[in-house]
């Protein structure tokens, strides 16, 4: 799953695809490289972001579906917690809506189910405003495998194909350097696994790699990578969300080769 933000402010590549024909060159660009799902963004929800009401946030993504709608082999996914963005997207031609408030806009999941759409779930600790100011939990892992759970209930509940639901524990959103590495370290996502959903890991260029290498936002390729070849080698990650496709997919390439012998 490759990251296509449309947004002036997202934390590593805000700015970057402003006009619709950006967008468009870099999407088909992420699936040249191998991207199996373009992932498209119209608001930042780093730390500290500020919120973007819907009109604006449709008004960035829906040209792009649309556009990319006329492309063949493309899954396009909408990074949206709005209802209203995600009804826009999916008659737009949007397959799967990515919601990192995992239905948190209570029309969300009848929305999904109407369109007969897939959903990713994502777990956060509060806003993505003040998530950072001071995240705390007794246990990470069960916590954050017990949100997931309630989410999916309440998702199927609502009429979504329980086999259309992938799980994200959310790194970065709402907790801490360590965390962040329980979730990721041995058994760290054991009982999101159990829930019998693929897993979508979304690690790309985050904070916490910042913190263990001293490394500024560019330069964290080698930790991603590191990251998710850890994921990967464990089984402990389905759909890798990413900025960079190319080196993603090659290591992708070479674990697949090396674990079959």
């Amino acid at each position: 799953m490759s990251i296509l933000n449309v947004t002036p402010d997202s934390f590593s590549d805000g700015g970057k695809c402003t006009t619709l024909a950006d967008a468009v060159t870099a999407a088909l660009r992420q699936r040249d490289q191998g991207a199996a799902i373009i992932d498209i963004g119209g608001e930042s929800t780093r730390p500290g972001s500020l919120p973007v009401n819907a009109a604006e946030e449709a008004a960035r993504v829906v040209p792009v579906v649309e556009a990319l709608a006329r492309e063949k082999g493309l899954i396009i996914s909408v990074d949206t917690r709005k209802s209203e963005v995600a009804r826009l997207a999916l008659q737009a031609g949007a397959h799967i809506i990515n919601d990192v408030t995992a239905l948190e806009d209570p029309q969300m999941a009848q929305v999904v189910s109407q369109a007969g759409a897939g959903l990713a779930l994502m777990h956060i600790q509060g806003e993505p405003g003040t998530m950072q100011d001071n995240p705390q939990y007794h246990d990470v892992k069960t916590q954050v495998a017990a949100h997931l759970r309630d989410r999916m209930q309440l998702a199927i509940a609502a009429g979504v194909n329980p086999q259309a639901i992938a799980l994200d524990p959310g790194i970065g959103f709402g907790k801490n350097y360590t965390h962040n590495v329980q979730l990721l370290g041995p058994g760290g996502t054991d009982q999101i696994l159990a829930l019998g959903r693929p897993l979508l890991l979304g690690v790309s260029r985050k904070s916490y790699l910042g913190t263990l290498l001293g490394r500024q936002v560019a330069d964290r390729l080698a930790g991603t990578l590191a990251t998710l070849a850890v994921a990967i080698s464990r089984r402990s990650a389905h759909i890798l969300r990413v900025h960079d496709v190319a080196p993603t997919v090659d290591l992708v390439k070479v674990w697949r080769e090396l674990d079959s012998v």
